[in-house]
This record gives C-alpha cells, sequence and structure tokens, in this order.
C-alpha cells in the first residue's frame, strides 16, 4: 500500500492548476492525505478523479486550515478531530481506521512569528501523543502530514539563524522528540540519514530552486509496523505547493 501525504495550501488552487492531478496520474497512490485544504467538499469534489473515495474535515472558519482523506481502500470507519473542543474547530486531524492501522492524517498547529500559539502548540503536541498512545492500544498508528516543525539540525538549510524561531524553537523540536521516545519511527530516518532533503521551501527569493528549506513533513509508525516498511520518500520535484509530497510504501 502507498501512502502519501500532501500539505497542499489551498485545493482549490491545485486543482485548478491541474498540479494535483499530474501528480496523482504519475505517483497512483492508494490513500492521499492533504493538510490545508482551505475548502469545502463540494467547492472541489467534482474536480476529484473518481477512482478514489473522499473524507474530510473542513475547518469551521472558511477558508482556513482543513484535512482530507482521499482513498482507494475503503477504511472500516473515518473519525475527525480529537474528541477535544479546544482542538477541534480547525479541521486538523482526520484518522481512519483500516484492517490492521489506523492512519491519522494531521495538520499540528503553527507556532505563529513571535511565538504567540507556543503554548497552545504544547498543549496539542501532548494532547495529540495521548491521542496517538491510545489508538496504538488497539492496533499500529501511521500518522503522517504537516508537523510544521524541523526536528533536528539536519532537517531545515540554516539551524543557526532560525535557532528560536516559530518551527525550530527547543519546546516544538521536545514535543516532536517525544513521539521517537515514545516508540514511533520517522519513516524517512529509516532510510535516509544525511541532509539536505526538504519538504518545505519559503515561496520568496527562490528558496526552493536553491534548496534553501526546512523539512516539516513526515509520516511516522508505530514500531510493529516496521517490518511491513518497504520505502519512504519525499517527492521534492512535485510543483503546486510550498510543500512537497512525502510518502511511505507498505507491505
Amino acid at each position: 500500500m502507498k501512502l502519501v501525504s500532501w500539505n497542499v495550501n489551498g485545493l482549490r488552487a491545485v486543482l485548478r492548476r491541474k498540479d494535483l492531478q499530474a501528480y496523482l496520474a504519475g505517483e497512483n497512490p492508494d490513500v492521499l492525505c492533504l493538510q490545508e485544504t482551505r475548502a469545502e467538499p463540494g467547492e472541489v469534489e467534482p474536480l476529484w478523479p473518481a477512482e478514489y473515495e473522499t473524507f474530510w474535515n473542513p475547518a469551521q472558519r472558511r477558508g482556513y486550515s482543513g484535512t482530507a482523506i482521499f482513498t482507494k481502500v475503503r477504511p472500516l470507519s473515518v473519525v475527525p478531530g480529537l474528541g477535544r473542543p479546544e482542538h477541534d474547530a480547525e479541521g486538523r486531524i482526520l484518522t481512519a481506521e483500516f484492517e490492521d492501522f489506523f492512519l491519522v492524517n494531521v495538520y499540528v498547529p503553527n507556532s505563529q512569528r513571535g511565538l504567540t500559539r507556543l503554548p497552545y502548540r504544547q498543549r496539542w503536541d501532548a494532547d495529540f501523543l495521548k491521542f496517538l498512545k491510545k489508538l496504538e492500544r488497539d492496533k499500529p498508528v501511521v500518522f503522517c502530514g504537516d508537523f510544521n516543525v524541523a526536528h533536528r539540525e539536519i532537517d531545515l538549510a540554516h539551524p543557526k539563524a532560525n535557532e528560536g524561531s516559530h518551527g525550530f524553537t527547543p519546546e516544538e523540536r521536545a514535543g516532536f522528540e517525544a513521539f521517537l521516545r515514545r516508540g514511533f519511527l520517522d519513516t524517512f530516518r529509516e532510510f535516509e540519514p544525511g541532509s539536505g532533503h526538504y519538504t518545505w521551501w519559503s515561496p520568496i527569493s527562490g528558496a526552493r530552486a536553491r534548496n534553501v528549506g526546512w523539512r516539516i513533513d513526515y509520516v511516522l509508525i508505530s514500531a510493529a509496523l516496521r517490518p511491513r516498511l518497504r520505502s519512504a520518500f519525499i517527492r521534492p520535484d512535485v510543483p503546486g505547493s510550498d510543500h512537497c509530497p512525502v510518502g511511505v510504501e507498505l507491505d
């Protein structure tokens, strides 16, 4: 099964430009998790390839945030949110249960410039980890999306210049490290230990052409799924968003 995650930074725009359709034709994922859809289902479903069944969690505020799962494999169930009102108004979580694992699509809150949302982000990280570990009691978990944090210095082009900036604070990095300490695996790092691999580039100053980026989009898995992990990948050449797709293949 090929699982792909992509922050599309506005699904209507990426569909109008045909970037998403072109990517799907070449990649052919079984399941596609999208973040920052910023759309209601009725606004885009007429444009969507018919072979995918669609599930949505739009934000209450129109044109903001939102997640979606498009899948060729029918899930047993799909549930939006964490089940906590503090976190569930922005459409940031969508969980699909398949026969032998849960798939959680997540768009983690940004701490914002000036770190105005960092305290909330820390509560989110703690509550999200509890949510994942509760799911894992029943079956293994795959969780993917835009985590809005570069975990280690090798995960961004200019770590020293960005120390303490939103997306690279000690608090946010510790929140990500907690996933690993509790037994989850960063799938890309199971195959690639080196630097220079990014998933987001600032849309100004030609950052993407110069590969001055950040790795902030991830696929993590329960350790129990490691024997089934065949590959993990980043697709930096795919256009359409300031993020690029990331994914895994599972036996």
